[in-house]
């Protein structure tokens, strides 16, 4: 069983950055690929980033390339989403997300939002 606990959401200008923190429990931490989703008001659930078990392969949607920068530190338990160049459109939930084989566990989200 793995527990998310995400921070650092809150409210930012247009243009401005935050950094999203992803706290985990459990010691097979390490073992598990990450990543971060999103659901605005109204829309689904999309996916933003993902990073595999060892930090080495990091994937992104085409909307936040080359704005947000996933990273995972596996002493700290910790999966982070930093966030650039942020736009009213990127205003959300943002979710953390671990999976491994069939287990998939979500956080209970932040809430970020970008004003204009």
């Amino acid at each position: 069983q793995v527990q998310l606990v995400e921070s650092g959401g809150g409210l930012v200008q247009a243009g401005g950055s935050l950094r999203l923190s992803c706290a985990a429990s459990g010691r097979t931490f390490s073992s598990y690929n990450m990543g971060w989703f999103r659901q605005a008001p109204g829309k689904e659930r999309e996916f933003v980033a993902a990073i595999n078990w060892s930090g080495q392969n990091t994937y992104y949607a085409d909307s936040v390339k080359g704005r947000f920068t996933i990273s995972k530190v596996n002493a700290k338990n910790t999966v982070y989403l930093q966030m650039n160049s942020l736009k009213p459109e990127d205003t959300a939930v943002y979710y953390c997300n671990a999976r491994r084989s069939i287990n998939n566990y979500w956080g209970k989200g932040t809430l970020v939002t970008v004003s204009s």
